[in-house]
């Protein structure tokens, strides 16, 4: 299954031991990881400016995801209205990323899920319980 994981997931791997970083650790090994530049650049600027991370661990986690499919910026956002702007080009590159299921711990994101997304948009929670419910997914 194709998988695009939110840059909120993606910090949360990277920064803490838990849920996420657990979702992360099996669809990089059981699944196809979709990245976008839109979420590695959210990423690194999150990481640097928010919890103050080396640079060279940055630099290690950025590689890291860049053996996956990282998809390119999308030339224009989703068209599907949210309230914030910036979602829109997450969503975006979960849609050229042939994404099956977005990941986000973003509130506004699963709100759109029942909407109009072409995916299904499920928390970290929500993908784990899924996966282990129906390990075949």
């Amino acid at each position: 299954m194709r998988v695009c994981l939110d840059t909120n997931v993606l910090v949360a791997a990277f920064t803490t031991r838990g849920l996420c970083a657990d979702v992360f650790r099996v669809v990089a090994a059981e699944h196809d990881l979709v990245v976008g530049q839109v979420m590695l650049e959210e990423m690194e600027r999150a990481l640097r400016t928010k919890f103050g991370m080396a640079k060279e661990r940055i630099e290690e986690a950025v590689s890291l995801l860049n053996r996956f499919d990282v998809i390119p910026k999308p030339d224009a956002p989703s068209s599907i209205p949210m309230r914030d702007p910036a979602d829109r080009w997450i969503v975006a590159t979960a849609i050229a990323g042939s994404a099956a299921v977005l990941v986000t711990g973003d509130r506004d994101l699963i709100a759109i899920h029942d909407a109009a997304a072409p995916m299904s948009i499920l928390t970290p929670r929500e993908f784990w319980d899924q996966l282990r419910a129906d390990p075949e997914a």
